[in-house]
């Protein structure tokens, strides 16, 4: 065999490779072969050959590799892992053991050799590729270590995900309405009556009592620690009779009290509201003949056989668009129960608005309705029994309002502008046994005021109370008193049906 140069060892180990039988050995058993037989490839191929040694297409990684490839403790507690590492390890120490039995080799001398052997072998494969073997060996071994688990039976979402929580059904909000004279009466328990007085007596009654407020004050009271009043003047008249008979002594014998607090003397009606309000009456007795009564309505007579006679009249001013008043319903301290009052406006246009009251059996089911009916100068509004106990009333403010033209000129002259006003009468009729000497008093000694509790649908519902209100004056502070209303024993009527 020709001789072949000692440092070509990749021809060497070709040649070697050539002359051994398949399966054909790695090549570091083909190096080691070579080495244990001088480099003679002929007497390296007869050993092989001899001991048929099995081949191994494993390629040893050294270095980090080596030890990244080796089992971990958990691993090799698993059966398939301790077969698995049999079959890979036995086959090398068959080899090595076959090389040492070489004649003319050592194993020293191998070991010494060890080196240059593991260069040529990184050398020949690259480190891709063998990052590949290992990466494809590990996952090898822990595919074999890891048993399938049987698929688990399918579990509906609706059982795993709790439902999100419910929200509560948004009760719509209701717009308001603005009625007009016909629709007034359809939706509400009032009567809208337009052009009311004569033209002449509504303008000389306007400027009367225009001027006449400048004197009047705003009332005052406490709230939340703390004395606040309302945004527009008021003040109090009363008529020259009782309304029952020809009494002129009335007055002087009635000690009213308002917002928890003794008022002054009242004013005579002058005689163009005395005019004003004979007008008034025949109008709501008209409006009264054609009404279902309740029965805790007045059920006497007054003079002339009419049923509705007034004798008080409480009267307001309202000064520009940001005067005004809140919701609110009217005291029924002396009105007593279903009371009727007649509103007459008189001046600029504004908003009277109309807010029902919710009845029990359907709170929480819908939100209220609220109504506005524009009253112009010359209008009356009568708020006639249930008003006050099924809704509320108020006066809102406005950015803008109308200029009022009086169509006649002032009967005397007026120093200040009252084209902006608007000019509110409130005729009342003072049942004679709701009378200021006949009003319990509370333990604060002041007289309580009537108040129902707005909540029933029908008339057999509602229930009147009487209540301390000192708290409004006397610096917030009042007592807790509150008393059912007895008709019977408090010698209350004539009423017009029969009381409970």
């Amino acid at each position: 065999m020709a001789e072949t140069p000692d440092n070509d060892t990749d021809m060497l180990l070709a040649i070697l490779s050539s002359l051994v039988e398949p399966p054909i050995p790695g090549q570091e058993v083909l190096l080691d072969a070579l080495v244990n037989a001088n480099g003679d490839v002929q007497v390296a191929a007869d050993a092989l050959q001899r001991k048929s040694i099995p081949s191994s297409n494993k390629r040893r990684i050294s270095g980090v590799l080596d030890q990244w490839l080796k089992p971990s403790s958990s691993e090799s507690s698993q059966p398939r892992k301790k077969v698995k590492s049999k079959a890979r390890v036995q086959p090398q120490a068959d080899e090595r053991a076959a090389v040492e039995e070489i004649p003319g080799s050592s194993k020293q001398k191998a070991d010494q050799d060890k080196t240059s052997s593991s260069t040529l072998n990184i050398i020949s494969e690259t480190p891709a590729n063998a990052l590949s073997r290992a990466v494809d060996a590990k996952l090898e071994a822990k595919s074999l270590a890891i048993p399938v688990s049987p698929l688990k039976p399918r579990v509906p979402l609706t059982e795993v995900l709790r439902a999100p929580p419910s929200e509560p059904p948004r009760i719509p909000r209701l717009a308001p309405l603005t009625l007009n004279a016909s629709m007034v009466e359809k939706h509400t328990p009032c009567t809208l009556h337009l052009s009311v007085l004569p033209p002449e007596l509504a303008t000389r009654l306007f400027y009367i009592m225009a001027d006449a407020a400048k004197d009047w004050k705003p009332n005052k009271w406490w709230l939340f620690d703390r004395v606040v009043e309302s945004p527009h003047k008021t003040s109090f008249f009363a008529r020259q009779v009782n309304g029952l008979d020809e009494d002129t002594s009335w007055q002087q014998a009635a000690q009213y009290w308002y917002n928890g607090r003794a008022t002054d003397p009242p004013l005579v009606f002058p005689p163009e509201m005395e005019e004003a309000c004979q007008i008034v009456e025949k109008i709501v007795n008209e409006s009264l003949k054609t009404r279902t009564r309740y029965p805790l309505e007045w059920g006497g007579s007054a003079e002339e056989g009419r049923a509705w006679k007034a004798n008080v009249a409480a009267s307001n001013c309202y000064e520009g668009g940001k005067d005004g008043v809140g919701f609110h319903s009217d005291q029924m301290t002396y009105l007593g129960p279903f009371p009727t009052i007649a509103s007459l406006s008189l001046g600029t246009t504004r908003i009277f608005r109309l807010r029902e009251v919710i009845p029990k059996d359907e709170d929480g089911k819908r939100q209220a309705q609220t109504f506005n009916i524009p009253v112009a100068h010359n209008t009356l509004i009568t708020m006639h029994a249930s008003t006050q106990e099924r809704f509320k009333h108020c006066i809102p403010q406005q950015r803008a309002i109308d200029l009022f033209r009086p169509p006649f000129p002032p009967p005397f002259p007026i120093n200040r502008e009252v084209n902006n006003c608007r000019i509110n009468i409130t005729f009342r009729f003072y049942r004679p046994d709701f009378r200021p000497e006949t009003t319990p008093r509370c333990r604060c000694d002041v007289p309580c005021v009537l108040r129902a509790n707005m909540k029933g649908r029908k008339a057999e519902e509602i229930r009147y109370f009487w209540m301390c209100y000192a708290g409004v004056q006397n610096d917030g502070k009042g007592c807790s008193f509150v008393k059912v209303m007895d008709c019977k024993g408090e010698g209350r009527g004539p009423f017009v049906g029969p009381v409970s």
